[in-house]
Protein backbone atom coordinates (compact mmCIF):
# COMPACT_ATOMS: atom_id res chain seq x y z
CA UNK A 1 0.00 0.00 0.00
CA UNK A 2 1.36 3.47 -0.78
CA UNK A 3 1.49 5.96 2.47
CA UNK A 4 -1.47 7.77 0.81
CA UNK A 5 -3.78 4.59 1.49
CA UNK A 6 -2.61 4.35 4.84
CA UNK A 7 -3.99 8.10 5.45
CA UNK A 8 -7.16 7.33 4.27
CA UNK A 9 -6.98 4.08 5.84
CA UNK A 10 -6.22 5.97 9.03
CA UNK A 11 -8.97 8.96 8.60
CA UNK A 12 -11.79 6.39 7.66
CA UNK A 13 -10.73 4.05 10.91
CA UNK A 14 -9.72 6.78 13.38
CA UNK A 15 -13.63 8.52 13.24
CA UNK A 16 -15.24 5.31 13.15
CA UNK A 17 -13.13 4.11 16.40
CA UNK A 18 -14.75 7.35 18.22
CA UNK A 19 -18.18 6.66 16.53
CA UNK A 20 -18.04 3.05 18.23
CA UNK A 21 -16.83 4.13 21.60
CA UNK A 22 -19.87 6.52 21.97
CA UNK A 23 -22.09 3.38 21.21
CA UNK A 24 -20.07 1.09 23.50
CA UNK A 25 -20.18 4.04 26.44
CA UNK A 26 -17.07 4.25 27.95
CA UNK A 27 -17.80 1.92 31.25
CA UNK A 28 -18.03 -0.68 28.99
CA UNK A 29 -15.32 -3.31 29.01
CA UNK A 30 -12.91 -4.46 26.26
CA UNK A 31 -12.93 -8.66 26.23
CA UNK A 32 -9.96 -8.21 23.73
CA UNK A 33 -7.37 -5.78 26.01
CA UNK A 34 -7.82 -7.60 29.30
CA UNK A 35 -8.44 -5.11 32.12
CA UNK A 36 -9.56 -2.75 30.24
CA UNK A 37 -12.81 0.32 29.78
CA UNK A 38 -13.54 1.64 26.79
CA UNK A 39 -12.52 5.32 28.20
CA UNK A 40 -8.81 3.42 28.98
CA UNK A 41 -8.82 2.51 24.88
CA UNK A 42 -9.46 5.66 24.05
CA UNK A 43 -6.82 7.40 25.99
CA UNK A 44 -4.45 4.59 25.15
CA UNK A 45 -5.02 5.67 20.87
CA UNK A 46 -4.98 9.35 22.35
CA UNK A 47 -1.26 8.87 23.68
CA UNK A 48 -0.11 6.80 21.11
CA UNK A 49 -1.22 9.63 18.35
CA UNK A 50 -0.03 12.74 20.25
CA UNK A 51 3.35 10.62 20.80
CA UNK A 52 3.84 9.72 16.47
CA UNK A 53 2.48 13.40 15.68
CA UNK A 54 5.11 14.95 17.96
CA UNK A 55 7.82 12.97 16.50
CA UNK A 56 7.19 13.68 13.13
CA UNK A 57 5.85 17.10 13.01
CA UNK A 58 9.03 17.85 14.98
CA UNK A 59 11.48 15.23 13.39
CA UNK A 60 12.77 14.27 16.43
CA UNK A 61 15.71 12.07 16.35
CA UNK A 62 14.97 10.46 20.01
CA UNK A 63 11.99 9.65 22.03
CA UNK A 64 13.63 11.31 24.93
CA UNK A 65 12.36 14.75 26.01
CA UNK A 66 8.49 13.51 25.33
CA UNK A 67 6.27 14.84 27.84
CA UNK A 68 2.64 12.69 27.39
CA UNK A 69 -0.09 15.16 28.75
CA UNK A 70 -2.39 13.89 31.90
CA UNK A 71 -5.34 12.11 31.32
CA UNK A 72 -8.35 14.44 31.15
CA UNK A 73 -11.77 13.74 32.74
CA UNK A 74 -14.17 11.28 30.99
CA UNK A 75 -16.68 13.69 29.92
CA UNK A 76 -14.15 15.70 27.94
CA UNK A 77 -12.60 12.14 26.51
CA UNK A 78 -13.84 11.77 23.41
CA UNK A 79 -13.41 15.41 22.43
CA UNK A 80 -10.23 14.86 23.35
CA UNK A 81 -9.40 12.37 21.51
CA UNK A 82 -10.78 13.60 18.18
CA UNK A 83 -8.98 16.83 18.44
CA UNK A 84 -5.87 14.89 18.86
CA UNK A 85 -6.41 12.66 16.47
CA UNK A 86 -7.39 15.36 13.69
CA UNK A 87 -4.35 17.13 14.56
CA UNK A 88 -2.24 13.85 13.93
CA UNK A 89 -4.22 13.02 10.52
CA UNK A 90 -3.21 16.95 9.45
CA UNK A 91 0.46 16.37 10.47
CA UNK A 92 1.20 12.92 9.14
CA UNK A 93 -0.37 14.38 5.73
CA UNK A 94 1.83 17.37 5.46
CA UNK A 95 4.91 15.58 6.05
CA UNK A 96 7.51 14.08 3.44
CA UNK A 97 6.96 9.78 4.02
CA UNK A 98 10.68 9.90 3.06
CA UNK A 99 11.25 12.69 5.70
CA UNK A 100 13.70 11.17 8.90
CA UNK A 101 12.90 10.95 12.52
CA UNK A 102 12.91 8.69 14.98
CA UNK A 103 11.27 5.26 15.44
CA UNK A 104 11.72 1.92 17.17
CA UNK A 105 12.63 0.24 14.47
CA UNK A 106 15.06 -0.25 11.60
CA UNK A 107 12.93 1.83 9.22
CA UNK A 108 13.54 5.69 10.71
CA UNK A 109 11.31 7.42 8.26
CA UNK A 110 7.64 9.37 8.36
CA UNK A 111 6.00 6.75 6.02
CA UNK A 112 6.82 3.79 8.74
CA UNK A 113 4.92 6.05 11.42
CA UNK A 114 2.05 6.86 8.82
CA UNK A 115 1.71 3.16 7.98
CA UNK A 116 1.82 2.26 12.06
CA UNK A 117 -0.71 4.33 13.01
CA UNK A 118 -2.73 3.07 9.89
CA UNK A 119 -2.73 -0.08 11.96
CA UNK A 120 -2.58 0.68 14.83
CA UNK A 121 -5.89 2.44 14.35
CA UNK A 122 -7.60 0.10 12.83
CA UNK A 123 -6.99 -3.13 15.06
CA UNK A 124 -8.29 -0.60 17.85
CA UNK A 125 -11.02 0.35 15.95
CA UNK A 126 -11.73 -3.52 15.51
CA UNK A 127 -11.51 -3.53 19.90
CA UNK A 128 -13.94 -0.61 19.78
CA UNK A 129 -16.40 -2.10 17.76
CA UNK A 130 -16.49 -5.47 19.56
CA UNK A 131 -17.07 -3.53 22.77
CA UNK A 132 -20.12 -1.86 20.85
CA UNK A 133 -21.44 -5.26 20.09
CA UNK A 134 -20.31 -5.16 16.13
CA UNK A 135 -17.88 -7.37 14.83
CA UNK A 136 -16.71 -5.57 11.60
CA UNK A 137 -13.88 -7.04 9.84
CA UNK A 138 -10.72 -4.87 8.81
CA UNK A 139 -10.80 -3.96 5.69
CA UNK A 140 -9.34 -6.62 3.72
CA UNK A 141 -6.47 -4.75 1.77
CA UNK A 142 -5.31 -3.09 4.79
CA UNK A 143 -5.26 -6.37 6.89
CA UNK A 144 -3.45 -7.74 4.31
CA UNK A 145 -0.44 -4.75 4.52
CA UNK A 146 -1.16 -4.87 8.18
CA UNK A 147 0.20 -8.48 8.17
CA UNK A 148 3.21 -8.06 6.53
CA UNK A 149 3.36 -4.94 8.78
CA UNK A 150 3.17 -7.48 11.60
CA UNK A 151 5.78 -10.13 10.12
CA UNK A 152 8.49 -7.15 8.97
CA UNK A 153 8.85 -5.81 12.45
CA UNK A 154 6.98 -6.84 15.30
CA UNK A 155 8.66 -10.52 15.52
CA UNK A 156 11.97 -9.42 16.67
CA UNK A 157 10.84 -8.81 20.46
CA UNK A 158 9.88 -12.58 21.54
CA UNK A 159 8.16 -12.69 25.00
CA UNK A 160 10.09 -13.15 27.90
CA UNK A 161 8.52 -16.83 28.32
CA UNK A 162 8.49 -17.39 24.41
CA UNK A 163 8.85 -20.99 23.48
CA UNK A 164 10.80 -21.62 20.59
CA UNK A 165 8.43 -22.03 17.33
CA UNK A 166 10.32 -25.63 16.27
CA UNK A 167 8.91 -25.38 12.90
CA UNK A 168 8.08 -22.98 9.76
CA UNK A 169 5.27 -21.63 9.60
CA UNK A 170 3.22 -20.26 5.91
CA UNK A 171 0.20 -17.41 6.16
CA UNK A 172 -2.17 -17.25 3.36
CA UNK A 173 -4.94 -14.92 2.48
CA UNK A 174 -7.87 -16.67 1.58
CA UNK A 175 -9.48 -13.31 0.10
CA UNK A 176 -7.25 -10.98 -1.21
CA UNK A 177 -3.19 -10.81 -2.25
CA UNK A 178 -1.01 -12.08 0.42
CA UNK A 179 1.44 -15.31 1.19
CA UNK A 180 4.27 -15.61 4.02
CA UNK A 181 6.65 -17.90 5.14
CA UNK A 182 8.34 -17.92 8.05
CA UNK A 183 11.39 -19.73 9.53
CA UNK A 184 13.42 -19.72 12.32
CA UNK A 185 17.43 -18.89 11.53
CA UNK A 186 20.35 -20.47 13.11
CA UNK A 187 20.62 -17.02 15.63
CA UNK A 188 17.19 -17.99 16.96
CA UNK A 189 15.87 -15.05 15.24
CA UNK A 190 12.87 -15.11 12.04
CA UNK A 191 13.23 -14.96 8.50
CA UNK A 192 10.21 -13.87 6.10
CA UNK A 193 9.45 -14.56 3.17
CA UNK A 194 6.77 -13.17 0.69
CA UNK A 195 6.24 -16.71 -0.78
CA UNK A 196 4.10 -19.50 -1.12
CA UNK A 197 5.68 -22.48 0.31
CA UNK A 198 5.27 -25.42 2.31
CA UNK A 199 5.52 -24.66 6.12
CA UNK A 200 5.28 -27.15 8.97
CA UNK A 201 2.07 -25.32 9.53
CA UNK A 202 -0.04 -23.56 7.71
CA UNK A 203 -2.96 -20.43 8.42
CA UNK A 204 -5.45 -20.07 6.21
CA UNK A 205 -8.05 -17.77 6.76
CA UNK A 206 -9.14 -14.14 5.72
CA UNK A 207 -6.87 -11.45 6.15
CA UNK A 208 -8.93 -9.80 8.59
CA UNK A 209 -9.04 -12.93 10.51
CA UNK A 210 -5.10 -13.63 9.81
CA UNK A 211 -4.05 -10.00 11.60
CA UNK A 212 -6.46 -10.61 14.23
CA UNK A 213 -5.31 -14.18 15.32
CA UNK A 214 -1.16 -12.58 14.80
CA UNK A 215 -2.41 -9.74 16.96
CA UNK A 216 -4.23 -12.36 20.06
CA UNK A 217 -7.54 -10.82 19.34
CA UNK A 218 -9.27 -14.11 17.36
CA UNK A 219 -7.67 -17.75 18.55
CA UNK A 220 -6.97 -19.89 15.93
CA UNK A 221 -10.43 -21.99 15.79
CA UNK A 222 -11.39 -19.04 13.18
CA UNK A 223 -8.52 -19.97 10.68
CA UNK A 224 -7.42 -23.36 8.84
CA UNK A 225 -4.71 -24.85 10.93
CA UNK A 226 -3.09 -27.00 8.48
CA UNK A 227 -0.03 -29.53 9.53
CA UNK A 228 1.96 -28.98 13.17
CA UNK A 229 -1.33 -27.41 15.67
CA UNK A 230 1.25 -26.37 18.24
CA UNK A 231 3.88 -25.01 15.87
CA UNK A 232 1.16 -22.37 15.04
CA UNK A 233 0.09 -22.07 18.27
CA UNK A 234 3.72 -21.35 19.49
CA UNK A 235 4.01 -19.27 16.56
CA UNK A 236 1.19 -17.29 17.45
CA UNK A 237 2.19 -16.85 21.20
CA UNK A 238 5.40 -15.37 20.49
CA UNK A 239 5.95 -11.87 20.03
CA UNK A 240 5.64 -9.29 22.66
CA UNK A 241 2.60 -7.40 22.35
CA UNK A 242 2.29 -5.70 25.76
Amino acid sequence: MQHTEHLAALSRDGAAFANACEVAGLATSVDSCPGWSVADLVWHLTEVHQFWRTIVGEQRSTWEGFEQTARPSDNVLLDTYRAGFNDTLAVLSAADPEQPNWTWSSDHSARFVIRRMAHETAVHRWDADAAAGRRAAIDSELASDGIDEFLTHMLGDATADASTVGGSVHLHCTDVAGEWTVRESDDGGRVVTREHAKGDAALRGTASDLLLALWRRQDLAGLDVIGDVAIAARFIAIAALD
